[in-house]
């Protein structure tokens, strides 16, 4: 008799605890802390009995079927046990990230209605600052022990044994397992609603098309309150049964000696983080580490061949949104700098404004839904229009521009209503960065458009917001000009903005909208190109 397919990610852990219960799960680095300190590690079964444990404890304090949590905390391995322990009484998880500033935070609690809510150390102060303007909320927990009364400590939330009928549980597979927020690059982030079954389908679908091996060994420095890792990384490795590593907060300088230390075949890379890496002084160690594959989103065709040389490994490069839908290019196949092609289970359209199919090789919005002809469904968080708009006439409407050449690739052109125009003709931002990059006097780059001078409609000035190394010139404006000289391209570029920090997003990436709040309250440096 064939076993009943696991839907819900305590289903996933049950089966692994009992079939390989002393196994390594999970591993999780905290690069600040020393490293006899900053390492903690699960098998299956520790996992296992935590969650139940945790499922207890929480059902125990009246909550259930119907109760939301928001997790404010980076990567922990107590994110997992609630993701875990949540699915089995049917609590709905709300991952948030802990950087989220509170006036933000305030409106993800009471947009979602969070009954308790999970902090990080270094969150607790904005969790407590914001508790008031929630009135739904009725417990705050940190881990470790909390410097307030104010809150309870995390460990008080397990009971000393699990419940056996708890530990039995199955939730129904459509039932709603947690609320993942967009980034909201360009207003409030909306709350995306996931299933038991979106999620764990999702997960299979990304371990099938990524070609994970039994061998391989999983690592991301994305953040778990994103879908990117959860997805991609988390719940790819549970199907699979494979060990996972996650870093606690992304580090592009200790990226590859974790990975070499805890023997990774695998990773996991968005845009902004390959341009950060790939910013880093070349060292003969760059290829003394065991990752055969890395998964990217978002890798700039610039540098995508002198990447895969440098650090010798293959590139599969995929595109998905945290609603849904899949496309990828496999490794050796297709034209570098394509986004590859839809899953075999989805079907994908291109259209203009006016919603018309638009021929190879022109720009259009993508379309997705499932190749059956099953319209496509989003539902965000008390916002129905939305969701309708979302989803209108069955596709997925991702708001995200491409076209498609002669033999079917995709290219990922830009968002829309972020795009950058000057002159009339759109630039290309990763040949800047990787420009930038390449003076190795930069340690970080990002490359967006503001509303031009001008004032010509739909055009933009175009700024390249820089952390400079610690051996670039100390004055700003030499340091400027030696990367003035590395451009040799006058117009295009006409300010930097030299910062100690890039902000970003939970998934690593810069957030435009935030860059371009900064530039005007503190002007970049012109290049003082001739006019």
């Amino acid at each position: 008799m064939t076993p009943a397919t696991p839907h819900t990610i305590a289903e996933l852990v049950r089966a692994l605890a009992r079939e390989r219960g002393d196994s390594l799960a999970l591993t999780f680095i905290d690069h600040a802390a020393p490293p006899a300190q900053g390492t903690e590690r699960r098998t299956y079964a520790q996992l296992w009995d935590a969650a139940t444990r945790l499922a207890t404890g929480l059902s125990v304090q009246g909550f259930g079927p119907g109760d939301r949590a928001a997790l404010l905390m980076a990567n922990h391995p107590e994110f997992v046990e609630m993701l875990v322990a949540s699915s089995l009484i049917g609590l709905t998880l709300v991952p948030i990230d802990p950087r989220t500033p509170p006036e933000r935070l305030a409106f993800m609690l009471t947009k979602t209605r969070c009954a308790l809510l999970v902090a990080e150390p270094a969150a607790l102060q904005s969790a407590l600052a914001v508790r008031y303007t929630c009135p739904s909320l009725r417990l705050i927990a940190v881990l470790g022990e909390p410097p307030s009364v104010a809150a309870v400590p995390y460990g008080s939330l397990l009971a000393d044994t699990a419940s056996p009928e708890l530990a039995q549980a199955q939730r129904p597979a459509d039932e709603d397992m947690q609320i993942l927020f967009t980034s909201g690059t360009t207003g409030n982030p909306k709350g995306i609603v996931y299933s038991h079954r979106k999620f764990t389908d999702t997960a299979r679908m990304a371990a099938s098309a990524f070609g994970y091996r039994p061998d391989d060994r999983l690592y991301s420095g994305l953040s778990l309150t994103h879908a990117n890792a959860q997805l991609v990384t988390l719940g790819a490795a549970l199907v699979r049964g494979l060990p996972v590593v996650f870093s606690r907060r992304f580090s592009k300088s200790r990226m590859w000696q974790t990975v070499r230390e805890h023997g990774c075949t695998s990773l996991t890379l968005l845009g902004g983080m390959t341009t950060a890496i790939y910013c880093e002084p070349a060292t003969p160690a760059d290829r003394d580490h065991p990752v055969r594959l890395v998964v990217s989103a978002g890798m700039p065709a610039t540098i995508w061949r002198d990447f895969e040389h440098r650090f010798g490994v293959s590139l599969l490069e995929f595109y998905g949104t945290a609603e849904g839908g899949l496309t990828m290019k496999p490794p050796g196949q297709g034209p570098v700098g394509s986004i590859g092609q839809p899953a075999p289970s989805l079907s994908i359209r291109i259209v203009d404004d006016a919603g018309q199919d638009v021929a190879p090789g022109e720009r259009g919005q993508l379309l997705i839904r499932a190749a059956d002809g099953t319209p496509f469904q989003v539902a965000y968080v008390d916002e129905p229009e939305a969701s309708e708009a979302k989803c209108r006439d069955g596709w997925l409407w991702t708001g995200d521009v491409v076209h498609r050449d002669a033999d079917g690739w995709l290219f990922f052109d830009f968002r829309m209503g972020h795009g950058i125009r000057r002159n009339g003709d759109f630039i290309d931002a990763a040949f800047i960065e990787k420009t930038l990059a390449e003076t190795g006097l930069v340690d970080d780059v990002f490359v967006f458009g503001v509303p031009a001078a001008s004032r010509v409609p739909g055009e933009s000035d175009v700024v390249a917001a820089v952390v400079f190394a610690p051996n670039a010139p100390a004055d700003e404006g030499v340091a400027v000009a030696a990367l003035r000289a590395a451009l040799r391209r006058p117009v295009v570029l006409q300010q930097v903005l030299p910062l100690n920090a890039i902000p970003k997003t939970a998934s690593e990436k810069p957030l435009a909208r935030v860059l371009g709040q900064m530039l005007a309250e503190q002007p970049g440096l012109a290049l003082g190109w001739p006019a």
